[in-house]
């Protein structure tokens, strides 16, 4: 199993962060992509990767701190510099808690975009609320690599991002019993394009919902997809774990 977004430098394990990726290696996790969207958790992030060789880092300027600081983004220039970073990300917009205002928001994606470009690296998209505003923006950038974050949109949007080149992430979201749409885009998501996710600590699955999330726990999301697509949980941890390797250059 490959877990392509967890946030494993977050506060929220402090205390039992090399208890958290021991459960995860016991559990058959054999790859996590670690997002660094806070810098003052940079020296925590940079420890992980130097620690653990399956642990790869991802950075951005995540949309509820766009702005265009020079601290900011040569903070952002200095850690694209690091090694065993394989993503720039999560960027994009959030239209739902607007903690920057959109026109800021959107510059700063077009620029991190542009960057991502310039250094060949895949980006992970974060978007909430903003599916035509940030696929326009793709769109127009002519970006081919990456992902859709805890992918949320509607099958047209789905097949937008498909044509695009990008991979389709699936988290949590997906074992919720509500979730009829994430379910759908689960079941009709090419399998060659799909790639999992746990989003820790936060959005823990179905089965221990309200807990901080975890690496572990990819295995609940990993047998809900399995269960709508009626194919072999093992099948789909070894195709998702390919595609992983192919999305980042593994």
């Amino acid at each position: 199993m490959f877990d392509t977004h967890a946030h494993l430098a977050d506060s929220r394990f402090d205390r039992d962060r090399s208890k958290v990726i021991e459960n995860a290696v016991r559990e058959g996790i054999s790859g996590i992509i670690c997002v660094c969207s806070d810098f003052d958790e940079l020296d925590v992030f940079y420890n992980l990767l130097k620690e653990y060789d399956f642990i790869y880092g991802a950075v951005g300027i995540h949309p509820h701190d766009a702005s265009f600081q020079d601290k900011l983004k040569e903070k952002l220039h200095q850690a694209l510099k690091k090694d065993k970073i394989v993503a720039l990300g999560e960027i994009g917009l959030d239209y739902h808690y607007e903690n920057s205002p959109r026109a800021i928001q959107r510059e700063v994606f077009k620029y991190q975009l542009a960057l991502a470009k310039q250094k060949n690296l895949p980006v992970i998209i974060h978007s909430r609320e903003a599916t035509e505003d940030t696929l326009s923006i793709l769109q127009d950038e002519g970006i081919q690599r990456g992902v859709m974050h805890c992918f949320s949109g509607k099958e047209e949007d789905m097949k937008i991002c498909l044509d695009m080149g990008l991979y389709i992430s699936l988290a949590g979201v997906v074992t919720f019993p509500k979730a009829l749409n994430s379910q759908k885009i689960a079941r009709l998501a090419p399998l060659d394009r799909l790639v999992v996710e746990t989003d820790s600590p936060y959005l823990a699955p179905q089965p221990v919902r309200g807990k901080r999330n975890e690496p572990s726990f990819l295995r609940y999301i990993i047998q809900k997809i399995a269960s709508l697509r009626e194919i072999p949980e093992k099948e789909l941890s070894d195709i998702t774990s390919q595609n992983a390797r192919k999305l980042f250059n593994l």
